[in-house]
């Protein structure tokens, strides 16, 4: 704003005035724009240095700015902001200042050889080895100039070889060629992207994410980038790790089409897959298979998935007590993978349930000889062997007539049967102990099978009624209490609920 005193001037001199207003103008534009005096340019440039040095390079970076904002033709500003920027790792944003360098002062060798460094690990090859002349024919002796120089030829050689193996299917020797080209260009997405491309052919996702991961940090706003890693994650049946990189796409643009559409596929699988896995950790068997059927409506053609629903279907029909389905489901596993250690721990689950015991055994050694180390294979095959020694004693399961994944409402309905039928004051038939026997065995079945603590025991091949195991506290059949026929003689009277 213009005083009242040169506003005064004005008036008295209008000629004055005109010449006045352009010289205030570009005053106002050489300290208001510019912002700075040659005294300020130069305190900013010692504290831009002395910051970067202390490695505050956000707090250099506004020095440099402010330094070149005051004197847009000192080109030491410029090199040292493009230092900063690539201390940061930001390459892109240095080269344009690199660039303004070179306009100022062409000679700067320093100058154009980070420059020339940066452009050939952008894959730049052309420009780079333009620097590199460059700098040999002003300093023969540059031998660092010299051999970037003499790599640059065989390098573009490399890759348009590599692009004629892609064109004729041979991913493997084109991938060996790009690899040595990304060595020495690292930032170059083009030629990421192709070796993707061919490990993608070749089935090697896992590698082919590796490439393209760094792209989306290469170039801003990669959409494209995040679907194609979400899809390949997908693919490789990382449900989860596809779901995530799915958001990212959507953080960038929330109404991208193909991402959201692929978001919304994803997320459903991924909460089917999780409510099966919480139904199966609290033995909810049926919710297990209603949610696996539901899990192959939403993805029905991708193997992988198909092929953990099918590992789904066998644990939850085994530990559910549906032998026959199980048997055959985890059977078909088995065909196709012998080494599978959770199809065979199923089967074999089954197998005990149904008194098969040797194979049941026998798969859980198998199981065993993959992996030693499994914790669920080696207490499997614990309790296969005690269930065998304990084959010729007590069996609470064959007394009721109940598989041995029978629930608690089973158990006290088969109990109820066969006690009316056994009871001594019921029992039709001449013998009464047989009878009484027979009532003590089904009294004796239900009170371990109804209790999870001693049901768990006898499960593990432990009897907690065995008379060897009682014979320090008196008569097993009293164990705990218990006493099927009340306080003497034949009392006891049954009741049904």
């Amino acid at each position: 704003m213009i005083s009242p005193v040169v506003d005064e001037m004005l008036g008295l001199h209008p000629i004055l005035s005109t010449l006045t207003i352009f010289l205030l103008s570009l005053d106002l534009h050489f300290h208001g724009i510019h912002g700075a005096s040659k005294e300020d340019v130069e305190r900013h440039l010692q504290m831009g240095k002395k910051l970067l040095a202390a490695g505050q390079l956000a707090d250099a970076l506004h020095h440099y700015h402010q330094a070149i904002e005051g004197d847009p033709k000192n080109y030491m500003s410029y090199f040292q902001r493009a230092t900063v920027y690539l201390a940061i790792g930001k390459s892109k944003s240095a080269l344009p200042d690199l660039d303004h360098v070179l306009e100022l002062k062409p000679d700067f060798s320093t100058a154009r050889q980070q420059r020339a460094s940066i452009l050939l690990k952008q894959g730049r090859l052309k420009e780079a080895a333009k620097d590199y002349a460059d700098l040999v024919k002003h300093d023969p002796s540059n031998q660092e100039a010299q051999r970037q120089l003499d790599l640059i030829g065989p390098l573009q050689d490399d890759i348009e070889d590599a692009k004629e193996m892609v064109e004729n299917n041979n991913h493997v020797g084109a991938i060996e060629l790009l690899s040595k080209a990304i060595e020495h260009s690292p930032w170059d997405v083009d030629l990421r992207e192709l070796r993707a491309e061919c490990y993608i052919n070749i089935g090697d996702y896992f590698k082919a994410i590796h490439d393209i991961k760094p792209t989306t940090k290469l170039i801003s706003d990669n959409t494209g980038a995040y679907l194609k890693i979400s899809q390949l994650y997908y693919q490789m049946g990382e449900a989860e790790d596809s779901l995530n990189e799915i958001r990212e796409c959507l953080k960038l643009d929330q109404d991208h089409p193909k991402c959201f559409k692929h978001y919304k596929k994803v997320k459903k699988l991924v909460k089917q897959m999780q409510s099966t896995s919480t139904f199966i950790q609290e033995g909810q068997y049926d919710e297990c298979i209603s949610k696996v059927d539901a899990m192959l409506k939403t993805e029905p053609d991708v193997e992988v998935y198909r092929r953990k629903a099918n590992g789904y279907y066998c644990h939850c029909h085994s530990a559910g007590g549906n032998f026959e389905k199980a048997l055959k489901i985890c059977s078909k596993i088995i065909e196709n993978d012998e080494n599978n250690i959770d199809a065979l721990c199923d089967r074999a689950e089954a197998y005990l349930a149904n008194d098969m015991l040797d194979d049941g055994m026998n798969d859980y050694q198998q199981a065993h000889n993959i992996d030693q180390n499994n914790r669920r294979a080696e207490e499997g095959l614990q309790k296969a062997q005690k269930l065998k020694k304990q084959a010729g004693k007590r069996d609470y399961y064959k007394i009721l007539g109940v598989r041995r994944n029978a629930n608690k409402q089973q158990i006290m309905k088969a109990y109820r049967k066969l006690a009316v039928k056994w009871h001594p004051d019921k029992y039709d038939g001449e013998d009464k102990k047989k009878a009484e026997k027979m009532f003590i065995d089904i009294a004796s079945a239900k009170e371990v099978l109804t209790d999870p603590e001693k049901r768990q025991k006898f499960d593990q091949g432990e009897d907690p009624l065995d008379p060897e195991a009682q014979a320090r506290g008196g008569d097993p059949f009293f164990h705990q209490g218990f006493n099927p026929f009340g306080g003497g003689g034949f009392q006891f009277k049954f009741h049904f609920n």
